[in-house]
């Protein structure tokens, strides 16, 4: 399995650096912020969501790139935000300096907002997806697109802005995560499943309910990775999330019920891979090392 994974993330590093635009290509700057902003880091979790989940059912690896570089540049996109001063106002992602504080803030502002435009353009426009049923290309661009609004990242973020300083419910956590980082991380799996034109039945319902269980689990263990690891091993400031007064599962509910949470939440990903049999034994590598990160 380690080895099929680490294929499947030479594959979207590679994917990744032919989508974006040249650094060379005017404008030359906010191109060079893009590229640094999405290349050299990362676990690249929501790309091999994509590989996993669509190759699990059958789809050829060039038919899973487009969506495989879409999530990925979503994600960077996000992170570029999310440091901005005006929301989180980190100096440092993925072990080196944030975008803003490499380009400046405006030039970062630009930089993310041509990464989101970009990624709806990989999958409306890669010519390896013109043999699947349009319908299935219609639902993927509707999955990246609820996947990064309101009901998504965008909400998230900003439940997590209004939160800063309160003592949310278990249940106002749980649905800010959902929305933050649980959504693209169920829309990569869906994106998989849509481009083995897969949109209903029993293999869909299962891969969703895997998703939503895998989305909720790597949060909680980012929360407990932002107690226990160093700032080294995370690549961005450890405990920041405590400094700031932002809700996590350890602070409401204690370190070892968190790392019990996640565990549960981790077994109900891989119990919902059952209908896809064998064919799900990658998915299940990526359930594990969710909570086995950062260790």
């Amino acid at each position: 399995m380690q080895v099929q994974l680490e294929s499947f993330g030479r594959r979207a590093e590679a994917a990744l650096t032919a989508a974006l635009p040249d650094a060379n290509q005017p404008p030359e700057r906010m191109h060079e912020a893009m590229r640094y902003a999405v290349l050299g880091g990362g676990k690249r979790m929501r790309p091999l969501l994509v590989y996993a989940a669509g190759s699990a059912l059958g789809a050829p690896l060039q038919r899973l790139d487009a969506s495989a570089c879409a999530v990925e540049i979503i994600h960077a996109y996000s992170l570029v935000h999310d440091d901005l001063p005006a929301m989180d106002d980190d100096d440092l992602r993925r072990g080196k300096p944030t975008c803003h504080r490499v380009y400046g803030e405006a030039m970062a502002i630009l930089a993310g907002d041509a990464l989101q435009a970009l990624a709806f353009e990989l999958l409306a426009a890669d010519p390896a997806l013109t043999e699947i049923d349009p319908i299935c290309r219609i639902k993927m661009l509707q999955t990246l697109a609820a996947a990064c609004g309101p009901a998504g990242m965008a909400g998230g973020q900003a439940f997590d802005l209004e939160a800063v300083g309160k003592v949310l419910s278990l249940a106002e956590l749980e649905r800010m995560h959902r929305y933050k980082t649980g959504a693209l991380i169920l829309g990569s799996v869906q994106l998989g499943a849509l481009s083995a034109e897969v949109r209903s039945g029993e293999l869909w319902l299962a891969l969703e309910r895997y998703g939503l269980e895998l989305g909720l689990a790597f949060q909680i263990q980012d929360d407990i990775l932002d107690v226990l690891a160093s700032t080294e091993t995370l690549g961005k400031q450890q405990g920041a999330d405590q400094a700031r007064g932002k809700p996590t599962y350890p602070a409401l509910i204690g370190l070892e019920r968190s790392q019990q949470l996640a565990k549960e939440h981790m077994n109900a990903a891989i119990d919902a891979l059952r209908p896809l049999g064998a064919d799900g034994a990658i998915l299940e590598a990526l359930a594990r090392f969710t909570i086995e990160r950062g260790h």
